[in-house]
Parts: structure tokens; sequence; C-alpha cells
């Protein structure tokens, strides 16, 4: 396989073992090719007429594609990350949801806005639809089910966005209120579905109470014991998790979705 490096009409893209990813000739293979250039700006990965790639070399082109709003770019990469041989959760959860997280910091920091992180969301649902079929069929078999949502008062949900992916590729079935969601509608949901998790995030100082009421909703309507109540967000801390008695206290969504398969685990 890798004598083809040697054919100068025809380019290859290999990872670094010459497996077999796509010919640069192909529309995935320009396209892909496209991406990778982007990411690697004045890099040279080219060896005597390929493009040598390591499988991170392909996770960076992803998140790439997200961040640079690109959907043809993230399902070039998608499919890429699948044809190396990688698997369909490292690629969403190292390429896609890496990429998110950029973007997230981006609108933190006011250099993307509300346009650009939904052109974002659009390329990174792209690259998650080309994964999606290459995730274990089993995966989510007796899932456990998840009320997510951003508390009343609150429309900031790039966040919680990311770890409604996050449980999903983890195995968890999602049922997602949005964001502003009324305080009653996380107990509401909870009776409807028989849900064991409640997530809560906000960005506010001003709303972030309002996670208490939602816990005093859940004890009022005898529902607390059955459900685990995990809690995000920028201004949330360990204390305030600790102060209103919530059981988890999350950094960002790989810890999420962490602490609740290692609770998972201990009750098993």
């Amino acid at each position: 396989m890798a004598g083809n490096c040697l054919n100068k009409e025809i380019l290859y893209i290999y990872n670094s073992n010459y497996r077999y990813i796509s010919k640069i000739l192909s529309k995935n293979g320009r396209i892909l090719l496209k991406i990778i250039e982007k990411t690697y700006i004045n890099n040279k990965l080219f060896e005597e007429g390929c493009m040598v790639l390591t499988n991170q070399n392909i996770l960076d082109a992803l998140s790439t594609a997200v961040v640079e709003m690109d959907e043809d770019g993230a399902k070039a990469a998608a499919q890429a990350t699948i044809d190396a041989g990688m698997g369909a959760f490292e690629a969403i959860t190292e390429g896609l949801v890496k990429g998110m997280n950029i973007v997230g910091d981006k609108y933190e920091e006011q250099e993307y806005f509300i346009p650009e992180v939904l052109l974002c969301s659009d390329a990174m649902l792209a690259g998650l639809e080309i994964l999606k079929p290459y995730l274990p069929k089993d995966y989510n078999q007796n899932a456990e089910k998840v009320v997510i949502g951003v508390v009343e008062g609150d429309t900031h949900d790039i966040g919680k966005n990311i770890v409604k992916i996050m449980l999903e590729t983890g195995g968890f079935e999602v049922y997602d209120l949005g964001r502003n969601v009324p305080l009653q509608a996380f107990a509401d949901k909870v009776e409807e579905v028989g849900a064991t998790v409640v997530a809560m995030a906000t960005l506010m100082t001003t709303t972030m109470d309002g996670m208490q009421v939602v816990i005093r909703e859940l004890e009022k309507r005898g529902l607390r014991d059955k459900v685990t109540v995990i809690i995000g967000g920028g201004p949330i801390s360990q204390a305030f998790a600790d102060e209103i008695k919530a059981d988890i206290y999350a950094t960002d969504a790989n810890v999420a979705v962490r602490k609740l398969k290692n609770r998972q685990e201990a009750v098993a």
C-alpha cells in the first residue's frame, strides 16, 4: 500500500500505519485536504507524494471543521476517522466535542456570536450523522433516562448542548427541555418519562438559585430519592452544589459523563 505514495498522478491519504483512507482526487478527499490545510497551516504533512496522517491529525481536522462552520469538512473528516479504524465514540469526544468546546470559548470571548455558534452546531451535527451508525448497537440498551435543561431566566445553552451530546454518545437517553426552562418543568418531565437523572445548567448568578427550587420541587413530589441531580455552569461551584444538596457538580461535559458513569458502576 505504501508504494502508492510514489504515484504522482493520484495522491492518497494514509494514516501513520499507511492504512488507506481516501484518494485526494475523490470529492471527500479534496474536502478533507482543504480542512487539513486549514488545521496545519505552514506544516508539511506530505512525504513522497502522499499525505501521512496520524489519527490525531484527523481528529484535529474534525475539530477544525466544527470551528470553521464547515459541514462538508466535518462529514469528510468524520468519515476519515472511520476509514482510519478509529471508534465513533472517540471521534465524537476527541473531535466534534473538542471543536464545540473551542466554539464555546470563542463565544465567551465575544469572538463568535449566536449566528456563528449555530453554524458551528450545524457542522457538528453533520459530522455526528456520519458517526452515529458506527456507535455500538447496544450502547444505549437499557439506557438511563436524563432530563436536562438550562434553568428559567437563562438563554445560554452551548454548554448544555455539549453535555447533551456527550450523554447521548455515552449511552444515556436524554430528554432536552432546552433553555429558559420553567422550574417545575424538570419535575414534570421526570414524572412523565421516569427519569433517574436531572441535569441543570446556568451561566448566570441571578438564575442559579432556581436549581434549589427544582430540588425542592422534586422533594415535594417524592421524587428526590429516585433521581441523581447534577449541576454545572460558569458561576456554579462544589460549595454551591453542597449547599443546595445536589448530588454531582461537573466543571465540563466530560466530567459530567464520567461522574455519572462512575455513579452507575458504584450502584451496579
